[in-house]
């Protein structure tokens, strides 16, 4: 796995949670608002409502992109260690080896 999807796994982690705190915000304002009266109130909880909901299914859908993401990239890691095992040990050496290197320099 390159630095690139590396970073962008954690990007999108970090999206799935910060819209799962708007979502969540969202619905804490909604029922706030439930006993507020009045016709552009009620038009704008619609209206939210409905932007809410379109959210919450591109949340479901983007959480589910990113655990396929990751079951493949854990298939691929499997599939890899299984086909080359000594190439597999050999880097985790290396890349133990290394940072054991860095943390004995501090």
């Amino acid at each position: 796995m390159s630095e690139t999807t590396g970073l962008s796994s954690v990007n999108k982690d970090k999206l799935v949670s910060d819209l799962r705190v708007v979502v969540s915000d969202a619905d804490e304002i909604l029922r706030a608002s439930a006993s507020l009266a009045g016709e552009k109130v009620s038009e704008l909880r619609e209206r939210i409502q409905d932007r809410l909901r379109d959210a919450k299914l591109r949340l479901a859908d983007a959480e589910a992109v990113l655990v396929d993401g990751t079951k493949a990239a854990a298939r691929a890691t499997d599939d890899y260690v299984h086909e080359n095992p000594w190439k597999a040990v050999g880097i985790a050496g290396g890349v133990g080896l290394l940072l054991g290197i860095i943390i004995g320099r501090r």
